[in-house]
């Protein structure tokens, strides 16, 4: 992504603001990490567990119909992991100590969200549709390069019954 640098000097910009933060993260919506300032801490699986919790997150707002979803706030003995919309396709996820103030938390974290989502759809906008892209891709891979892998759609082997169905044996 073009705008990587830009993101990430954004949470540079971010963690001297808060010093109790100890990550943040820009990660699509997916789950893929789009930049991270995350000392010590596994980037990749923060994103995956970031996009799961969006998932439930958003059921929750359109169960209750409090509207879209803004912003996820998770407090632990040690810290809080605060989660916000970052544009159509990114989020934001901050890592802050116990004692950080919350309020400015949310106020420095829906800002810096507001950036991160305007580089990210900026970014989306300016890359070719995938109908032109698709155009312009040679039909073989130039020599010494090889194909990027593709993600296919995994099927389960076989169906799962239902959570709430009751099975029996008989004897």
């Amino acid at each position: 992504m073009d705008a990587e640098p830009e993101i990430l000097a954004e949470l540079h910009r971010l963690r001297a603001r808060i010093p109790q933060l100890t990550g943040a993260l820009a990660a699509s919506v997916d789950g893929l990490v789009l930049a991270q300032d995350t000392p010590g801490i596994e980037a990749e699986g923060i994103a995956a567990l970031t996009a799961a919790a969006l998932g439930v997150a958003l059921r929750m707002t359109d169960a209750t119909g409090r509207g879209d979803l803004r912003e996820l706030l998770v407090r632990g003995t040690d810290g809080y992991v605060a989660t916000y919309a970052a544009g159509r396709g990114a989020v934001l996820t901050l890592l802050a100590q116990d004692r950080v103030n919350v309020g400015r938390l949310h106020l420095e974290g829906r800002r810096a969200s507001t950036r991160i989502g305007e580089l990210v759809d900026e970014a989306a906008r300016s890359e070719p549709s995938p109908q032109s892209r698709t155009a312009r891709t040679p039909t073989h891979a130039p020599s010494g390069t090889t194909p990027l892998p593709t993600r296919t759609p995994r099927t389960p082997a076989r169906p799962r019954p239902a959570a709430n169905t009751r099975t029996t044996t008989e004897s």
